[in-house]
């Protein structure tokens, strides 16, 4: 069984203990494949150590995480636009934009997800999205944007049925992790009326580790309380959703 972790930030400090323990940890279940997202210039060394230690199994996006776009935030987009025109990568991500922390840099959040939208159609690449209390800004730059050229994962997903079919009509897969075991998660309600073509798995650790795990950090191993959710909900077999999960990321990441 192949299982895929679309997005998890294994380069995080939260693991500078133990970061080989938690990688063979998963390795040892069926993750073998790693889509390692980007957040700003400051962590890009970790990622490429990260690659350079497991280069079968890391995979890298490259882009400005929307909690720190900041006043810097030109520069941090050169420093993206460079990176992208010296080597390859599997994904722009991940970009968007996030009202929960800060809502008055919306103005230079937009301007950086556009930005890294274009990237994104120069490159031929998908985008993974970051969304939090931001459903209404996100589709409006998806609205504007939207083209066959445009596609990838809105990472996280914590929305309605109604945005699930909107994000989907966007050429976005809907990036499934661990809020989909939590009681008030919301989308469990609905998520089996969603082809499961529609979906791909995702840890997000260190974040959002599923039940039982909530509360304490995230790993890609805990993939599994994802999958066995699914398969609950679809009444599939773990082994049927992960092959059908690792397709529909092959057919975002082109590998």
């Amino acid at each position: 069984m192949i299982i895929t972790d679309t997005h998890t930030h294994l380069y995080s400090e939260s693991f500078d203990e133990d970061r080989e323990q938690i990688i063979n940890r998963a390795i040892e279940l069926g993750v073998i494949r790693f889509f390692i997202p980007a957040i700003d210039s400051t962590y890009t060394d970790a990622m490429f150590q990260l690659e350079k230690k497991y280069p079968d199994y890391m995979f890298l996006m490259m882009g400005l995480h929307p909690t720190h776009v900041k006043n810097n935030y030109i520069e941090e987009l050169k420093h993206v636009e460079k990176l992208l025109a010296e080597r390859s990568f599997y994904a722009i991500g991940e970009i968007g934009i996030d009202l929960y922390w800060d809502t008055s840099t919306l103005d230079i959040q937009k301007k950086a997800f556009k930005h890294q939208i274009q990237l994104a159609k120069k490159y031929q690449l998908p985008i993974v999205i970051h969304c939090r209390d931001a459903f209404d800004e996100i589709f409006e730059v998806l609205e504007e944007e939207k083209s066959d050229d445009l596609f990838g994962i809105f990472h996280c997903f914590t929305g309605t049925i109604e945005q699930a079919h909107q994000a989907i009509s966007y050429n976005m897969k809907l990036g499934i992790g661990g809020v989909v075991t939590f009681k008030n998660g919301k989308i469990d309600k609905f998520l089996n009326q969603i082809d499961l073509k529609h979906i791909v798995l995702e840890t997000d650790a260190p974040y959002l580790s599923p039940v039982p795990y909530r509360g304490k950090r995230n790993e890609s191993s805990y993939i599994i309380k994802v999958l066995e959710k699914l398969s609950d909900l679809y009444n599939m077999s773990q082994q049927d959703i992960a092959k059908v999960t690792t397709e529909n990321s092959k057919s975002v990441f082109k590998i």
